[in-house]
């Protein structure tokens, strides 16, 4: 029998549910599937519920039992099994993937201001590239400033707004079939058996990593496993009431977005404004106007501008305090008088604007919104692939990794659907590679296709810098990995890739090619010149 601690406060599974249920989806989510596969995404949505999502849940609820004692984290579960590099590594790609998904917020920001004030998408159709980009940039350096003031405030403000989106999505689902049942009609026709199974072809596999994006994030619940009385019998009771839910919003949802949109002939901008469109939508049906909108537009502004306050904050914080003091550079450890690591926050600043100049070469702003939209499909699947990859490990010798929760119980049967969610987690990855919101083999189709390589090289590589920048740190006679001169050469070629990058931005995609090409040997230059040698290092 399990024993109980008296003085304890434990969580039940109810509650646990819909903690993760508010994180898990939102009505976003729902667009951006849409968009990819039409209504289709409803007999998909299906499909990852019940093969991917309930086992993904119940499998993190066994690797946080396992390591409940070091906080439940996924960084402690590769530590755990794979050793001290590895877990480095994984806090490292785990913080690479936040920036795609920070630039997006940054990016959502912008396009929810532009709809809380014009009341439509005009701000599309007005704004450049560059200034885009520009505006995104300006909202990082607000927020930087802005979270550490106000940090705890905005922890709870996000929270909050994170609730509402919720409600506003349900209610959505709700009034979409009132209105139906007096007398709507519904904009996908013909609407048959058909409309509702998706094509199975090369671009679906493109679109899987967006619904893994969409549906991943469990592994932040898995510390809330020890809180339970009876993990074993309850948490997989909390994942059956979160299948359950998200199975209604998902279904349901993307049926009412095919009430409002013809599924066979979307919107090229669903992806950016379809939540907007939606509820601008649902007004108009009830002769509310734009009021619907607007409510929506302002909880969107008021939940992403606190979510991007915090995110910038936790996510440096994290990389700088659960990566290993082995491989990372002292330099980035920095902090400043109150306390606040601002080499930690320049290098996200720099990496998200690094990010954000690659889209700008793209031909519209609603180009550049889809792209980093994607991008988030193939990188945060990409590191969802750890989760599986630490319980296959503990899985291949149970007996040195016990827990109070089992995820089956037979070793071979519980491997097997290991290495089930591992696979198709890595496919929808490699496939996410391939662009999809524009003609295949189109030029900008091979653009989308190379800043797709780039930007996986440059956040996963630099990942395996650092370290060898650490030994610089531990080797050098003034406890700097390189002389001001080569600091000045390295941020010098940065900042002038992202400045001209900027300027370049919205004009031709084949000169923009070619510019980007010559500002990067420009840097490399730069950092030749300015010297890369080892003269300020100890001698051996």
């Amino acid at each position: 029998m399990e024993e109980l601690e008296p003085n304890k406060k434990y969580i039940s599974w109810p509650v646990l549910a819909l903690m993760d249920f508010v994180t898990v989806i939102g009505f976003d989510d729902l667009a951006y599937n849409f968009q990819s596969q039409g209504m289709g995404v409803i007999t998909s949505w299906v499909i990852m519920l019940f093969l991917y999502v309930i086992p993904y849940s119940l499998m993190v609820g066994q690797l946080g039992s396992t390591f409940n004692k070091e906080g439940g984290g996924l960084t402690s579960w590769i530590r755990g099994t794979n050793g001290e590099f590895l877990g480095y590594f994984t806090a490292w790609t785990y913080w690479a993937a936040s920036i795609p998904y920070v630039v997006d917020t940054a990016n959502s920001l912008v396009v929810g201001l532009g709809w809380t004030f014009n009341g439509n998408a005009s701000l599309q159709n007005h704004m450049s590239n560059g200034w885009f980009a520009f505006w995104t940039l300006v909202v990082f350096v607000v927020f930087i400033f802005t979270q550490s003031r106000f940090k705890h405030s905005l922890e709870v403000l996000s929270t909050i707004g994170g609730v509402a989106i919720f409600g506003l999505t349900v209610l959505f689902v709700f009034m979409t079939f009132a209105g139906l049942a007096m007398g709507g009609h519904i904009a996908t026709q013909p609407f048959t058996i058909h409309t509702i199974i998706p094509k199975f072809n090369l671009h679906y596999l493109t679109t899987l990593g967006l619904l893994i994006y969409a549906m991943n994030g469990a592994e932040l619940i898995a510390p809330f496993v020890t809180k339970m009385r009876h993990p074993n019998k309850e948490f997989p009771k909390a994942m059956i009431m979160l299948a359950a839910m998200t199975a209604f919003l998902t279904i349901f949802g993307s049926f009412s977005l095919g009430v409002f949109f013809n599924a066979y002939h979307l919107p090229k901008d669903l992806k950016m404004n379809g939540a907007y469109y939606a509820f601008q939508a649902l007004g108009n049906q009830y002769h509310l106007g734009n009021t619907l909108l607007y409510i929506y537009a302002l909880a969107e502004v008021f939940y992403l501008a606190a979510l991007l306050a915090v995110l910038l904050d936790a996510m440096t914080r994290m990389l700088i305090s659960d990566t290993g003091n082995r491989y990372m550079p002292q330099v980035l450890k920095k902090t400043n008088s109150v306390g606040l690591p601002v080499n930690g926050y320049l290098l996200t600043c720099g990496l998200s604007a690094f990010i954000m100049s690659l889209g700008i070469f793209l031909p519209s702003m609603n180009d550049i919104f889809n792209w980093l939209l994607n991008l988030n499909g193939i990188i945060s699947p990409g590191v969802t692939c750890w989760v599986f990859f630490a319980f296959i490990k503990i899985r291949q010798d149970s007996e040195k990794y016990p827990s109070d929760y089992v995820f089956i119980k037979n070793d071979k049967t519980a491997l097997t659907v290991g290495w089930w969610c591992l696979i198709v987690t890595a496919v929808a990855t490699i496939f996410g590679i391939g662009p999809q919101d524009v003609v295949f083999a189109s030029s900008t189709w091979w653009y989308e296709l190379i800043i797709n390589f780039v930007s996986i090289i440059v956040l996963v590589g630099l990942g395996l810098i650092l370290p060898y920048v650490t030994r610089r740190e531990e080797r050098s006679t003034n406890g700097s990995a390189f002389t001001r001169l080569q600091w000045t050469g390295i941020l010098a070629a940065i900042f002038l890739t992202i400045v001209g990058d900027l300027y370049l931005g919205g004009s031709h995609l084949t000169y923009n090619i070619h510019g980007i090409v010559a500002l990067s040997v420009v840097g490399i230059l730069l950092v030749i010149l300015f010297g890369w040698k080892e003269h300020n290092l100890k001698v051996d």
